[in-house]
């Protein structure tokens, strides 16, 4: 039986009112509200599977181990006790480091199995864990694309609205790591102008880039900053969560290695992530893939812990497989379905919150970025993800960010938040006195039953077109697709971003004007 979710509406509510939903020039979108997924995840490999795959997993880390480019975190791994074999037969910033399994264990053991990451509006902070679902946005695209201009580099303007239209989503709680890259600002202080987008066009939490600990640590006094506290607060009530990505097979580079240390340093939470393709990157086989990229992020989140026992961490899972004939990667697959659901698994056996994601191959907004998105969705959610990374946006791999996209996802991710929600059975919501009244051969249209209910029984959407075909066709014939680029481009015209308090805004520009002098001085100084 389903658990009632945390915040969920009762029987009672539901009855009166059973879809509250947020309308503006008649777009009808859900209201803001945490997502606890009540259901059993659905499991695919026994426990003895799962401990096979555990236990390769041990083996590969102890064996082979893991290559890492990076002083910082080799030294970390010698302090602590690991093998490290340096490249140079000295001190050089590149080895391979291998673990005993024991202290891999312990290590990850430390991690917390909940935890909380605090908005700068109080009321959209999110808990990763006891099975909430946190969605967010499509991250780190280098193009972007819509109905009107089609694909190109992504630019500041784009970026900008891009953010807007994620702010309108609430069923988007976290915004991904900036939407697409703006190509157009210089790539030294780019974050920096990302970073001030963020913080002031979103309430909401926004994730930093994880390539280093500068673009880390100036994440952090933005997010200090905007939030009004300093950093020791920051600490013991976490604000930033990043994604770092191991170079699979079994390495780990130096930026993503120092920005991992630095999000750990300052108790920030990270998504350990094995970006693992089967075929490719690992064997051709899911159990292959599985135990490479169990053994990668554990190796990330042991790291994690050697900087800041406690540290919260999230277990990321992104694996998939290529197309055999050509080797460009496949998303939404039976095996990427099972694969997220066999991650779930191995999340819960240490005892983690999970990242998966909605992903697709399609270079367009068709039926394939439908499907192949609904799949990963569904074998996301019924794996218990804690996180749907990449939940709005995602198109043609994750090289573009689509508008149109964005408010497919949506529509998409609506529809599953409205299905984790359990229905009420008490007497009001089976109506026998209803049916009694109706009888045999009449229809509920004008029962008073119906007519307490009409408005807010039935999930409402924001995209679908439900009429006739003739009224459609009277109405413009518009696709999906089309009718998405005239939602986003409403949405983007009526969002007022939320106001952020003077003193932070002067503030905050003040350190981003700063810290593009001292940027710009040290690159002459070079």
């Amino acid at each position: 039986m389903p658990e009632r979710p945390e915040n969920a509406p009762t029987a009672v509510s539901r009855a009166r009112g059973r879809n509250p939903r947020r309308v503006a020039g008649g777009i009808p979108r859900l209201p803001w509200r945490r997502i606890v997924n009540p259901y059993r995840p659905l499991e695919i490999l026994s426990a003895d599977q799962v401990e096979a795959i555990h236990v390769a997993s041990l083996r590969i880390l102890r064996d082979i181990g893991v290559e890492v480019l990076g002083a910082r975190a080799i030294d970390r791994f010698e302090a602590a006790g690991a093998r490290v074999e340096r490249e140079d037969g000295t001190r050089g910033p590149a080895g391979r480091v291998r673990f005993d399994p024991a202290q891999v264990e312990e290590l990850v053991a430390l991690a917390p199995s909940r935890f909380e990451l605090h908005a700068r509006n109080t009321e959209r902070g999110l808990v990763f864990g006891d099975r909430h679902l946190v969605i967010g946005a499509v991250g780190g695209p280098a193009f972007v694309t819509d109905l009107d201009r089609g694909r190109r580099a992504g630019n500041a303007a784009d970026f900008d609205a891009y953010v807007r239209v994620i702010g309108s989503l609430d069923i988007v709680h976290q915004e991904g790591g900036g939407p697409l890259e703006p190509t157009d600002l210089p790539v030294e202080t780019r974050h920096l102008d990302m970073y001030r987008s963020l913080a002031s066009l979103l309430d909401k939490a926004w994730q930093c880039l994880a390539f280093g600990s500068t673009v880390v640590d100036d994440a952090i006094e933005v997010v200090c900053i905007t939030r009004g506290i300093d950093r020791e607060t920051l600490v013991r009530e976490p604000s930033l969560m990043t994604i770092v990505n191991s170079n699979s097979p079994l390495r780990l580079d130096g930026p993503m290695s120092d920005g991992l240390i630095e999000m750990a340093t300052w108790g920030q939470p990270v998504v350990a992530t094995p970006f693992t393709l089967a075929g490719a990157m690992t064997p051709a086989t899911l159990a292959g893939a599985l135990a490479q990229q169990n053994a990668e992020a554990l190796f990330m989140i042991a790291l994690a812990q050697i900087v800041r026992p406690g540290a919260p961490m999230v277990y990321g899972g992104f694996t998939s497989n290529v197309d055999m004939r050509t080797g460009s990667p496949a998303f939404g697959t039976p095996e990427y379905v099972k694969a997220a659901l066999a991650t779930g698994q191995l999340a819960r056996r240490y005892g983690l919150p999970h990242r998966s994601s909605n992903v697709t191959g399609s270079a367009v907004v068709d039926a394939q970025a439908a499907y192949e998105s609904q799949m990963s969705i569904w074998g996301s959610v019924m794996g218990g993800a804690s996180l749907l990374y990449q939940g709005a946006g995602w198109l043609e791999g994750g090289l573009t960010a689509s508008f149109e996209k964005l408010i497919l996802d949506a529509e998409m991710l609506q529809q599953i938040a409205e299905v984790l929600v359990p229905f009420p059975v008490d007497d009001a919501e089976l109506g026998l006195d209803a049916i009694a009244e109706v009888g045999p051969g009449g229809h509920f249209f004008g029962s008073a039953h119906t007519l307490e209910r009409f408005e807010t029984a039935f999930y409402q959407p924001m995209l679908s077109d439900w009429r006739n075909f003739e009224t459609w066709q009277e109405d413009g014939e518009r696709t999906a697709t089309q009718r998405a680029n005239r939602i986003w481009k409403q949405l983007l015209a009526e969002y007022v971003p939320p106001p952020l308090q003077p003193a932070a805004a002067e503030a905050l520009d003040a350190f981003v004007d700063r810290r593009k002098r001292e940027i710009a001085r040290d690159a002459t100084a070079w």
